[in-house]
C-alpha cells in the first residue's frame, strides 16, 4: 500500500545516542514489504522497565507477557516485530513469542524475562515462527540502526517516522530522553498507543519509573484519538540505562525528579501529537479543549466524545462550523452539562454562550480558521474546575480509502 506523507507530518528530529541502547534493524518478511520489518535494542544490564498497555480485552501474548515482565521492573532487550500484530493468534502465537525472548535471551546471556517483544499489524495471523527466527538472527548480526531507522521499521499505515528528544538537569547531571512511536489507525487508547518506546540514560528505579510513566500517560497517550478504536496491541514501554550517573531516582522527593517527569511528560506528549498528525487520511490536526467541568476526569470523556464523533470530523473535514454537532457530542457523553451554561468557540471565537448563539456572531473569522491545519475547539461547561485537553484529526475519504484496503 503505497501512501503519501500526511501534511500534518514533522521532519524528524536529530537524536542523540543513548549510552546503553544499541539499536538494529532487519527483515523478517513477515510482509511483502520490501523493507526492514524487525527492530531490535539491546539494552544495558541493570536497565530499568515500565510499561502501560492496552486494556483491550482481546489483546496479544506480547501485551499478556509484557505486563508480567514490567513487573520484574528489568530489561535487556527490545523486539518489535511489523507487518503482522500477532494477536488472537491462541497458543501458536504465544509460542513465537517465547521463542524470540529464548531466541535473543541465549544470544545475551539474560533471562529470557528481559527479552520485550511486541508486534503490530494485521490481527488474526499467527506470527510465522520460521521467519522470526531468521529474522532474529539476522538482526542480531546487523550493523547498529539510527533512531530514524529504528521509528521507520515499526511502522505500519504510518506516512512518516516519528521520533522526539527531550533533557533534564538532574542537579549536575545532564539526562537524555528518546522516544519513537508508531502509529496511525486504530486509535483510542485506553492506556498508551500503539507501540512506543522511550529510552534514557537517566537512573531511576522501576517503581518510580512506572508511576511517571503512568502519570505522565493520563494526561498525553490517553487523550488522543483517530477513530475511536482501541488497538489489540498497543504498548508504551519506557527504559532507563542509568549510564548518566546521576543517583538513582526513587521518589519525587528525590533532587531532579520534577525536571525527569517534566521532561517524560513533553516526550509523551510529543508523541502523542505525532500519532495523531499522522491520523489514517488526516488533514486537520484538531485540539479540543473542555473547561468548567465537575472534574478533570470528566472533561477528558466530554473532549474524547467530541473528538470521536464522525459527526465533528466530517463537519472539520469539510471546514464546516457546524457547532451544533459539538453541542450533540457533549450531550451524549454521559457526563454531567447543563444546555443552558455550555459555551462553544472555534479558534478563540465564541459561537455560542449561556446555551445561546453569541448575539451578532461572525462566522467569517471561525470559517478561516476552519481553512487551517491546526484547529482550536473550546468547550466551557460552566460548572466547576476541571479542565482537559484531548487531540484528534478530521475524518476524511482517505481514512475510507486506507482501511477498506489493509489487508490487501
Amino acid at each position: 500500500m503505497d501512501l503519501e506523507t500526511s501534511p500534518l507530518a514533522l521532519p524528524f528530529p536529530d537524536m542523540p545516542s543513548i549510552e546503553g541502547v544499541t539499536l538494529r534493524v532487519a527483515r523478517a518478511g513477515y510482509k511483502t514489504w520490501d523493507r526492514a520489518d524487525l527492530t531490535f535494542a539491546e539494552l544495558a544490564e541493570g536497565t530499568a522497565l515500565a510499561g502501560v498497555f492496552t486494556r483491550n480485552v482481546c489483546c496479544s501474548s506480547e501485551v499478556e507477557i509484557g505486563r508480567e515482565q514490567v513487573k520484574q521492573g528489568r530489561a535487556r532487550a527490545l523486539v518489535v516485530n511489523a507487518g503482522n500484530s500477532n494477536a488472537f493468534t491462541g497458543y501458536r502465537g504465544r509460542e513465537a513469542v517465547e521463542q524470540i525472548m529464548a531466541q535473543v535471551a541465549d544470544a545475551l546471556g539474560c533471562d529470557k524475562g528481559e527479552v520485550l517483544v511486541s508486534s503490530t499489524g494485521v490481527i488474526g495471523v499467527p506470527l510465522p515462527k520460521d521467519k522470526a527466527r531468521e529474522g532474529i538472527a539476522k538482526v542480531l548480526e546487523a550493523e547498529p540502526a539510527s533512531w530514524e531507522q529504528a521509528a521507520t521499521t515499526i511502522g505500519t499505515t504510518d506516512t512518516f517516522a516519528k521520533g522526539a528528544t527531550t533533557a533534564a538537569m538532574l542537579g549536575d547531571t545532564r539526562v537524555t530522553l528518546n522516544g519513537i512511536i508508531k502509529g496511525s489507525g486504530m486509535i483510542a487508547p485506553d492506556m498508551a498507543t500503539m507501540l512506543g518506546y522511550i529510552f534514557t540514560d537517566a537512573a531511576v528505579e522501576p517503581a518510580f519509573l512506572q508511576q511517571c510513566l503512568s502519570q505522565a500517560n493520563a494526561g498525553t497517550f490517553s487523550c488522543i484519538t483517530v477513530d475511536s478504536d482501541t488497538s489489540t496491541s498497543d504498548t508504551v514501554l519506557a527504559f532507563a540505562t542509568g549510564k548518566a550517573g546521576n543517583a538513582p531516582l526513587a521518589s519525587f522527593d528525590d533532587p531532579g525528579a520534577d525536571a525527569f517527569m517534566a521532561a517524560l511528560t513533553d516526550m509523551c506528549r510529543q508523541l502523542a501529537h505525532l500519532v495523531v498528525r499522522d491520523g489514517e487520511g488526516a488533514q486537520k490536526f484538531i485540539a479540543v479543549s473542555v473547561t468548567g467541568a465537575v472534574s478533570d476526569e470528566s472533561a477528558r470523556r466530554v473532549g474524547l466524545a467530541i473528538a470521536n464523533s464522525p459527526l465533528v470530523k466530517t463537519a472539520i473535514a469539510g471546514g464546516d462550523a457546524n457547532w451544533g454537532r459539538v453541542v450533540m457530542a457533549v450531550g451524549k457523553a454521559g457526563e454531567p452539562a447543563d444546555r443552558d451554561k455550555l459555551g462553544i468557540a472555534f479558534g478563540g471565537v465564541w459561537a455560542a454562550k449561556q446555551g445561546l448563539p453569541v448575539e451578532g456572531y461572525d462566522e467569517a473569522p471561525v470559517a478561516k480558521h476552519l481553512e487551517g491545519r491546526e484547529i482550536d475547539i473550546t468547550v466551557d461547561l460552566g460548572l466547576g474546575e476541571g479542565h482537559a485537553t484531548v487531540w484528534t484529526c478530521d475524518l476524511t475519504h482517505g481514512y475510507i480509502s486506507i482501511n477498506a484496503d489493509y489487508r490487501s
